[in-house]
């Protein structure tokens, strides 16, 4: 085993004793969550003093962080499929952004044990009265810019389970938000025509 596995067990230890604040906030399902400027700044630190270096490097299927060591050379890397973010409105470039972030965060969040939040176990049963819902047009006007914000990483969050063929996590993470039915119209109207169906089998299976 190499230096760079004591090495990141020791990071992984005074992040744990790090005092971090959750800048995110799921307001309908009501919890907080770790942001990636959360912790980011904090983990860099560590690093630095610990003599590790970490690299984030997306390929067109994987995005990759790896982990070295400065002294010795020896590394540990992770991995993460990569997924399409097709948001209507965005431009690719914003697309892509989004994604990289996203990825990038889950990437830490694997590499450090950091401890989230589960929406799939704490929330609400599935509820079992029928939901229809439609595309329509101007949906998003009369959502608040910031509840705007969040149904857009919500977005991200489904569009990428259903681009690794789980369209049923997906579905059952939509279900965990408990967003109401504006909320569900207005982030409907975000998701691709292929992510919409997938989701309605997903529902009916």
């Amino acid at each position: 085993m190499g230096s760079v596995h004591k090495k990141l067990m020791e990071a992984r230890m005074l992040l744990q004793h790090a005092p971090l604040k959750k800048s995110g906030h799921n307001k309908f399902a009501g919890y907080s969550y770790f942001e990636l400027g959360d912790f980011l700044p904090t983990i860099n630190s560590i690093f630095y003093k610990t003599g590790l270096c970490g690299v984030v490097s997306f390929g067109k299927e994987l995005a990759t962080l790896t982990i070295t060591d400065s002294e010795d050379g020896s590394e540990i890397t992770l991995t993460s499929p990569m997924a399409e973010a097709n948001l209507k409105g965005c431009h690719p470039i914003q697309n892509l952004g989004a994604v990289e972030t996203y990825t990038r965060r889950y990437l830490w969040v694997s590499a450090m044990e950091i401890v989230e939040h589960d929406a799939l176990d704490s929330s609400a049963p599935l509820k079992e009265e029928k939901i229809i819902i439609t595309p329509t047009q101007g949906a998003q006007e009369n959502i608040p810019i910031e509840e705007l914000r969040y149904l857009e990483e919500v977005a991200i969050e489904l569009i990428a389970m259903c681009e690794q063929g789980d369209p049923k996590a997906a579905w059952v993470k939509l279900e965990s938000e408990s967003l109401d039915s504006e909320q569900k119209v207005a982030l409907w109207t975000l998701l691709p025509s292929k992510v919409r169906s997938a989701l309605k089998k997903a529902k009916e299976m």
